[in-house]
């Protein structure tokens, strides 16, 4: 957070979202919802679904900032766990269009030629500004594909199992592990 900001702390801003204070939320909303919305378009794929999304997140994060335990972790994590969720419940559910087996879609045109079809096209995701993937970059390579994995693709603990073929409770251990490491690299 800035230093010039009213909210300078992380404490400071939960309680003033705890008093329902306004100012706080629009604070909130400008600083993190790039981040958020990267993460959303890079689950669902569409921009306008992730658009709607994000309102959809930000409006549980008002409604539930009271469920939030600063004992289990930071106010972004939080977040974050809470629009990947959004966007991996819109893809389950069929609001969503669920990741295609490749970044680009070919599909035939009306000359019977393919054609890449943009609609599939992903902009870089918008986590990268606050530093998020450089600090994914140090963790060992088997926790960054992981993490790549379930938290930017959308993955379920499950989905990343099969993916990776290693055993559920060995997917779930690197997710902590890696999370855990995160943590020490964020202090």
């Amino acid at each position: 957070m800035s230093k010039r900001s009213p909210l300078a702390t992380e404490s400071v801003l939960v309680e003033k979202l705890l008093q329902r204070d306004e100012q706080a939320f629009q604070w909130l909303y400008k600083h993190y919802s790039a981040a958020l919305y990267g993460v959303l378009l890079k689950i669902v794929r569409e921009e306008e679904q992730a658009q709607d999304l994000l309102q959809e997140v930000f409006i549980k994060i008002w409604n539930n900032t009271a469920t939030y335990d600063t004992q289990k972790g930071r106010l972004f994590t939080w977040m974050l766990n809470i629009a990947r969720n959004t966007g991996i419940d819109a893809v389950r559910s069929g609001k969503a269009m669920s990741r295609p087996s490749s970044a680009q879609t070919l599909s035939t045109d009306d000359a019977g030629t393919f054609a890449v079809d943009r609609e599939y096209a992903v902009a870089p995701e918008n986590p990268d500004h606050i530093g998020l993937r450089e600090v994914i970059q140090k963790l060992r390579p088997d926790r960054k594909q992981l993490i790549d994995l379930v938290y930017f693709g959308g993955y379920t603990h499950e989905e990343a199992a099969d993916e990776l073929g290693l055993p559920l409770g060995t997917v779930k251990t690197r997710i902590r592990s890696a999370l855990q490491e995160l943590k020490q690299l964020f202090r």
